[in-house]
């Protein structure tokens, strides 16, 4: 089975339908990404314009880290759960979009980069003399964050 034929399965199995006729389960799912995706930003934007030298400096870079994560983790469970079940109704027009390719790519390379260098970085900031490092982390990630964001938006305008 080729992933286009997977798409179409996906898309037209029975319960993909009926959730595609509702006329408010989609509106309701499409919602509760939106407040898992604000979520996901609120935490992104604390901890990159922390290591911008732009945020909040009163608290332990440390801690600010392990809260906003705490969040971003929750926002993930949210966003990624109702990303799939959209991506699901609308299967095969999302396998032609190219948005669609690049929003999950950035969106795995985002979370890759995000778990590992950027989280080394940001619980170091404090204790670490390099501001240009971690300027430039806060940028990369902020970067990709925003691909995911413009990918996603653009899903809509093919």
């Amino acid at each position: 089975m080729s992933l286009l034929e997977l798409c179409r399965w996906i898309q037209y199995s029975p319960l993909l339908v009926e959730m595609r006729a509702s006329p408010w389960l989609f509106p309701v799912i499409a919602t509760v990404h939106l407040f898992g995706l604000a979520v996901i930003g609120g935490a992104v934007l604390l901890v990159d314009l922390r290591l911008l030298g732009l945020g909040i400096r009163g608290q332990p870079a440390a801690y600010l880290v392990r809260d906003a994560e705490r969040w971003l983790i929750r926002g993930l469970m949210i966003a990624i759960p109702t990303g799939v079940l959209l991506f699901m109704c609308f299967a095969t027009k999302y396998y032609y979009l190219t948005f669609f390719w690049v929003k999950l790519a950035a969106l795995v390379v985002v979370l890759l980069f995000t778990f590992s260098i950027r989280h080394r970085v940001a619980l170091a900031a404090d204790q670490d003399g390099g501001r240009g490092r971690q300027r430039m982390v806060a940028m990369v990630s902020l970067a990709l964050w925003t691909t995911v964001a413009m990918g996603g938006r653009y899903i809509g305008f093919p």
